[in-house]
């Protein structure tokens, strides 16, 4: 028996936090998936703004309100179209420590979280939560920008490191594609335009083609003078990439490019989705 798909959808109440829902409840309709939202409360940031509700009932009253409201529009809006429940969980504590705490505990499969992004006030930082989130989870993450609506994608860009675990990674990428009927492009970004890794990138593809079967794919090889993420994201915008899909594992190109300061390497590619694999 197929196990459930299971989404966790952490939320704040912010414009950001409720794009995330936006798509994480699209993505749920195309899984047939259990969407739960969850709203963290750190006591003791409340209490630094609101000193006078000691006992936290009028934050509590707030969050079951807005939770049970933001429950029912999901509900009217998605159940029909293929998504199977919508729960609601509101938990006490570190919001990080408790987002990956749950994950574990329901087996959940995808995390979906929305970012401030970049701003005029901060313009090389993303969330440090979401950033956070994405370094401690077991589990894929999306990530999806403030201002930044759900939309059919018309194409994904993953991004290859011509690694063994690439060939499980673009399985899943062809599963998310076929729903949408979208393109996709893979791309590894090399350093130099020498013939040898022409040759090697050849191999690679030929290697990858029994594990995509998926007519809707374009492999490229691309030589980058800059640094390799923003020479991801200057291939992202000018291939009219919808979004950006990559693989963290040890020695990957996420990694080794984002490891060192988090935040302000994936403030390059917050003006459009970004879904990390994890795991298989």
């Amino acid at each position: 028996m197929e196990s459930l798909f299971k989404i966790i959808c952490p939320i704040d109440f912010s414009e950001c936090s409720l794009n995330a829902i936006e798509y994480a409840s699209k993505v749920g309709e195309q899984y047939k998936a259990h969407l739960v939202l969850v709203h963290v409360m750190d006591r003791e940031d409340y209490s630094v703004f609101f000193p006078r509700d000691a006992n936290f009932k009028n934050q509590n009253e707030f969050v079951i309100e807005k939770m049970t409201s933001l429950q029912k529009a999901v509900q009217e809006e998605s159940l029909a179209k293929g998504l199977k429940s919508c729960e609601i969980l509101t938990l006490e504590g570190q919001i990080v420590e408790e987002i990956i705490r749950l994950t574990q505990e329901q087996k959940a499969n995808l995390i979906v979280i929305g970012t401030e992004g970049v701003n005029n006030r901060r313009p090389h930082i993303v969330g440090s939560k979401a950033s956070r989130v994405v370094q401690e989870s077991d589990i894929d993450v999306m990530v999806i920008p403030r201002k930044v609506y759900f939309k059919i994608p018309k194409k994904l860009v993953y991004a290859s490191d011509y690694l063994e675990e690439d060939k499980l990674a673009i399985q899943k990428v062809v599963e998310y594609a076929s729903f949408f009927n979208s393109e996709i492009d893979l791309v590894h970004l090399s350093s130099n335009n020498r013939l040898i890794d022409k040759a090697l990138h050849k191999s690679i593809v030929e290697e990858m083609l029994p594990f995509v079967r998926y007519e809707k794919i374009n492999f490229s090889l691309r030589s980058v003078r800059v640094n390799f993420a923003l020479g991801l994201e200057n291939y992202v915008q000018t291939s009219k990439g919808d979004m950006l899909v990559v693989l963290s594992k040890k020695k990957s190109f996420f990694d080794l490019i984002f490891t060192s300061s988090l935040s302000k390497k994936m403030s390059y590619f917050i003006t459009r989705p970004l879904w990390v694999i994890k795991s298989f």
